[in-house]
């Protein structure tokens, strides 16, 4: 019965909790079960906080016992946390050493979200330190592995979330997504992960990276599982000065709308910048099959061109440096986190040897860009430049917007490669966003949702739908309608 429970989405398993057919605590224990037994191989959990997330569950069982109504749709069901929200009853690392053992004075909105949902959180997840990076290597604590192949990468910056969700550790995940951290993990671990439009989940008490990409959004192993997730942690939050006050757009609606099949009358559009010869020929493949099963179901399919989407790369990689640089100001050994000193050092040497010490490579290189970028006479030609492409990128997509409901490409031009491979060319690493990113810059909406398995090496593809800013409703229509055709996927071995 407890390796059954792991395998059950979410939305079963709150459908047979609130039922009392089975405890929130027998679902708890199964999945802390599940992760003792196979996180010492996949390395998903940099924290797990199975005393907390068992009493969450008791309370839930009590709740449903006295005839209660549930706190949520998903009351009961467990959850794993990406480690770069604030909580005050467990470590906050970023996947960094400078954070190593903090433990935050205050509750992230996202998180006291679930809490009052009555979700137990069954811990935190690895990421590459501060959320940089497309592989999870980047995190001091060592690498994530990918359940479909423990030889390779599960993506990132969200590779522990999207890996914890893969093998089963976990039915639902929260991740963050700057320019493509929770669509590519997803796509190359088969689960679905949604970016939603950007100022509609709190930023409040998520550690910033880029303040004006980051954005948190749920994961599932299902579009259902997910719409049910993103609907709990949706909504304005006066304490986020970038906090949208809009109504909570009805996702869970249009993924039950959805799974019933049909697409007639929706118009999707093919980007055509995000097609390309360069990209894995199974990637390719998997999407152009994709494409037509959308036709299949009843959908107008029209290419569009996006033209400054082939400057997306190079603006994103001057604008998050930059964004970068001015946040991680505060990591500087005076008030809390790492503190490197001999007892001789003035304050200067101090915060130089905790900054040298405490962050990875990645951190440095992309501080050091962004400090040059916004230096004085080169602001206007970096930062300034990459920001009059952002606005590019934004008006390529309300031109395309004018023609079709929603977009979809690849999420990633590449399945998962082998640790190690490209962790030395920074290069070769961000290309892996190359589809991703031009979402963020324009503060919209994407999803992706796996297109099977590629059939030159057998690995997870995605495929990724786009819609325009308050229109996250569109991506779960089309996404269940595109998963219930699809069909039932695989599962890692693992």
């Amino acid at each position: 019965m407890s390796s059954e429970l792991t395998t059950l989405g979410a939305a079963e398993l709150a459908s047979r909790i609130h039922a009392g057919e089975v405890s929130s605590v027998e679902v708890t224990e199964a999945h802390l079960t599940r992760i003792a037994d196979v996180d010492g191989e996949i390395n998903a959990f940099l924290h797990v906080a199975g005393e907390q997330a068992l009493v969450t569950a008791k309370q839930v069982d009590d709740a449903v016992a006295a005839g209660e109504r549930p706190a949520s749709a998903l009351a009961g069901v467990p959850l794993a946390l990406k480690d770069i929200f604030a909580t005050t009853d467990m470590p906050t690392t970023c996947g960094s050493k400078i954070l190593e053992g903090w433990t935050a004075p205050y509750e992230s909105t996202v998180s006291a979200s679930l809490r009052a949902a009555g979700i137990p959180i069954l811990g935190k997840t690895n990421l590459d330190e501060f959320a940089m990076g497309s592989s999870t290597e980047n995190s001091a604590y060592g690498p994530t592995r990918n359940p479909w192949d423990t030889s390779r990468i599960p993506g990132g910056s969200g590779g522990g979330s999207a890996a914890a969700l893969a093998s089963r550790q976990a039915p639902l995940a929260i991740g963050t997504d700057t320019g493509g951290s929770i669509r590519q993990p997803a796509a190359v671990t088969a689960t679905v992960g949604t970016k939603p439009t950007y100022g509609t989940v709190s930023r409040y008490g998520l550690v910033a990276c880029a303040s004006s990409l980051d954005q948190a959004g749920p994961c599932g192993r299902s579009v259902l599982d997910t719409a049910l997730l993103h609907e709990i942690i949706a909504g304005h939050d006066p304490r986020d000065s970038t906090s949208a006050n809009v109504p909570v757009r009805p996702v869970v609606a249009a993924a039950r709308e959805g799974a019933t099949g049909s697409l007639k009358g929706v118009r999707v559009g093919v980007v055509k910048e995000l097609h390309s010869d360069s990209y894995q020929d199974g990637v390719l493949a998997s999407f152009d099959t994709a494409v037509q099963t959308l036709k299949d179901l009843g959908a107008e399919v029209i290419e569009v061109s996006c033209p400054s989407f082939v400057h997306a790369l190079a603006a994103y990689y001057l604008i998050l440096p930059s964004e970068v640089s001015s946040n991680l100001a505060r990591f500087d050994a005076m008030r809390y986190g790492l503190r490197v000193d001999d007892g001789s050092m003035s304050a200067e040497q101090v915060m130089a040897a905790t900054r040298a010490a405490g962050f990875g490579p990645e951190v440095k290189r992309r501080i050091m860009i962004g400090t040059y970028a916004l230096s004085a006479g080169y602001y206007d030609a970096y930062y300034g430049s990459a920001s009059k492409v952002r606005t590019l990128i934004a008006r390529d997509y309300e031109r395309a917007y004018e023609q079709v409901d929603v977009l979809v490409a690849p999420t990633s031009p590449f399945t998962p490669w082998k640790l190690g491979e490209k962790v030395d060319d920074p290069l070769a690493m961000y290309l892996s966003d190359l589809c991703t990113l031009p979402t963020n810059l324009a503060g919209h909406c994407a999803m992706s949702v796996p297109s099977g398995l590629s059939e030159e090496d057998g690995l997870p593809v995605g495929l990724q739908i786009m819609a325009p800013a308050h229109a996250d409703e569109r991506l779960y229509r089309v996404g269940a309608a595109y998963e219930v055709a699809r069909g039932p996927m695989a599962a890692p071995a693992l």
